[in-house]
């Protein structure tokens, strides 16, 4: 396995992270329940993540900020434009693998 630098590894890391940040702004039909329910995380999840990584650099970071980061636009905006109902089908699945 390529040995990386602390340096390389941290711009790769945040070069995949943007990357992920714009394929779900191009793929706003992805709804966030479809990504809890499939994959564990969802867009909120990646704004609080990048939330607390902000504040451990001792960045002051709103949570409306750092959805806006991920978004693209603000939270309201997106919900407003993007977002839809949940199915009972959507609910029941994100309630099963919730369990805890």
């Amino acid at each position: 396995m390529t040995e990386l630098t602390e340096e390389q590894r941290t711009k790769l890391e945040a070069a995949a992270f943007r990357t992920l940040v714009e394929h779900l702004r191009k793929r706003a039909d992805v709804q966030n329940i479809d990504l809890m329910n499939l994959a564990g995380f969802c867009r909120n999840c990646l704004s609080n993540w990048y939330q607390e990584a902000a504040h451990e650099a001792g960045i002051d970071l709103s949570k409306e900020e750092s959805r806006e980061i991920v978004y693209g636009m603000p939270y309201d905006e997106w919900k407003a434009k993007h977002q839809t109902e949940a199915t009972a089908e959507q609910k029941e699945a994100f309630a099963s693998s919730h369990k805890h």
